[in-house]
């Protein structure tokens, strides 16, 4: 951004081009942290148009999330942004994430909060952590909360010798 504030579908859609830009520059990367510093004000149709559409558009390909976000009023319209689309937003404050817009389901709450505390986790963990819980649910959940954008995911070799998916938090 040239100013320190957001505002308006315009300027968000020119902003957006320029994150695009720059995450396109970058194919091997699959991480991306966006730095608010220095944000003093966005609008609703700003963080649309800019965060939330990048987020959407590399939900499950790459993870973007937003860090350096304290102001509870920037957070508030990028949770409207998102909450209208359904894209969930990963904030990082210091070591502590914080989901905005789409929310995890309450049956997957618990398998999300696992992945986040972790930087990798697979649904064998997941289901040896929790009484009752198959390895097969336990993939199901991790699956959805990939779908969803809640979590990234890369393929490896199980010790069986079949697929194994490695889910990573965002951020």
């Amino acid at each position: 951004m040239n100013d320190d504030d957001g505002w308006g579908r315009a300027l968000g859609r020119d902003v957006y081009q320029k994150l695009l830009s720059y995450v396109a520059a970058r194919p091997e990367q699959m991480s991306f942290r966006i730095s608010m510093e220095g944000v003093g004000r966005i609008d609703v149709s700003f963080a649309s148009e800019t965060v939330v559409e990048l987020i959407r558009r590399y939900r499950g390909t790459k993870g973007i999330c937003l860090v350096d976000l304290d102001d509870q009023d920037l957070i508030e319209n990028i949770d409207a942004a998102a909450s209208r689309v359904k894209v969930p937003v990963l904030i990082w404050s210091g070591k502590t994430p914080r989901v905005v817009g789409f929310e995890p389901s309450s049956g997957n709450r618990e398998a999300f909060a696992f992945a986040l505390a972790r930087s990798q986790a697979r649904a064998a963990e997941f289901a040896e952590s929790v009484t009752g819980m198959t390895i097969a649910n336990a993939s199901t959940k991790f699956k959805q909360l990939w779908e969803q954008g809640f979590l990234m995911r890369t393929e490896s070799a199980a010790d069986s010798g079949g697929v194994e998916f490695v889910y990573q938090r965002i951020g």
